[in-house]
């Protein structure tokens, strides 16, 4: 769309170091702003780098002079030492300060990056982009408002906002699934309830391509998108899929979730007042119960947008790049994945 450099937040995490790869890749100039440039000497050369806080709004708007696309990826997620006020601080305050940076610049695309989990649990899957908010806890909440406040600034001030909700992200670098990862390949995994709830993926690279979309396609402005895989699947099969790939036998071990969201409550809090990581989350129960189906078919038609990596092949790359970084250890593991 743009000759223009592009902006991008949340270029140290896992999905914004593929993007500006990415876009490096592709001949752009990329600009990034980011709280420590010492966590970004991993990005690749020519990526002017600007370190920064995106709650400071004179900070983002010298970022955003003469850029063309702002991708906005950053978030705070999931940890113990962010408050109610810290996620609100830097999912929706910061949100405002990018589209604020935006609306001023007069920028050709802003592409927000959002999530599923506005969603909540899909009690009648698959949900789409007319399904209700219904967001469960304060990451989730906020970047509902965030989200909603990206498309008031659409409406109401004209800017070019293009909405991204991604399903769950995984790909060789990241490390949400480790933990499941380790325990299949030591055989000590348990399947909190009966595990027939759906779980819905999508490959970083897939993702990357349908975020370029929503910044390049003239149908995408204004508009919402769920971003996912080709297809999602029972959770139980998942795990099962997992250990076919490191050539393990699938444990039956099951036991009731609703102990273990009990420890979870107890444990955060208990410890998330004082700052201190819980051994035990609900969301990790959650993982178990709640059910995270989507459509893609709105992308699919009006953007072209086509997943490219199957949910085998994505999660051989991933289990491949684990056992190379030495995330887990199995002997006969790479010889079932190289």
């Amino acid at each position: 769309m743009t000759s223009r450099p592009v902006l991008v937040t949340g270029a140290t995490g896992f999905t914004g170091g593929y993007l500006v790869r990415a876009l490096v890749q592709s001949g752009l100039s990329v600009r990034v702003i980011v709280r420590s440039a010492a966590r970004s000497d991993f990005l690749p050369p020519g990526v002017q780098i600007l370190q920064a806080d995106i709650t400071d709004p004179v900070a983002v708007s010298r970022a955003a002079e003469g850029v063309g696309v702002i991708y906005h990826l950053a978030a705070a997620y999931r940890e113990a030492a962010h408050n109610e006020g810290g996620y609100h601080r830097i999912n929706v305050e910061a949100t405002r300060n990018l589209l604020e940076a935006a609306a001023c610049h007069g920028v050709d695309r802003f592409v927000h990056c959002s999530t599923v989990g506005v969603l909540g649990h899909v009690a009648n899957p698959p949900a789409d982009e007319t399904s209700p908010y219904a967001p469960g806890d304060p990451y989730q909440r906020t970047k509902c408002e965030a989200e909603i406040l990206a498309l008031s600034y659409a409406r109401e001030r004209g800017v070019p906002v293009a909405v991204a909700r991604p399903t769950a992200i995984y790909g060789p670098g990241e490390r949400r699934l480790l933990k499941m990862f380790r325990m299949i390949a030591n055989r000590r995994f348990i399947m909190l309830g009966r595990g027939d709830i759906y779980y819905h993926m999508v490959f970083v690279d897939d993702l990357v391509s349908g975020l370029r979309l929503l910044a390049d396609h003239p149908a995408a402005q204004g508009e919402v998108f769920i971003l996912g895989g080709d297809q999602y699947q029972r959770l139980n099969t998942i795990a099962a899929m997992v250990a076919e790939e490191l050539g393990v036998p699938l444990p039956g071990w099951r036991i009731p979730a609703w102990p273990v969201q009990m420890a979870g409550s107890l444990c955060e809090a208990i410890c998330v007042p004082f700052g201190i990581e819980p051994p035990l989350y609900r969301r990790r129960v959650d993982f178990f119960t709640k059910s995270r189906a989507f459509s893609i078919e709105k992308a699919r038609r009006i953007l072209g947008y086509r997943p490219r990596v199957s949910l085998e092949d994505g999660l051989r790359r991933t289990l491949d790049w684990c056992i190379r970084a030495g995330h887990i250890t199995l002997g006969s593991a790479i010889a079932a994945i190289a």
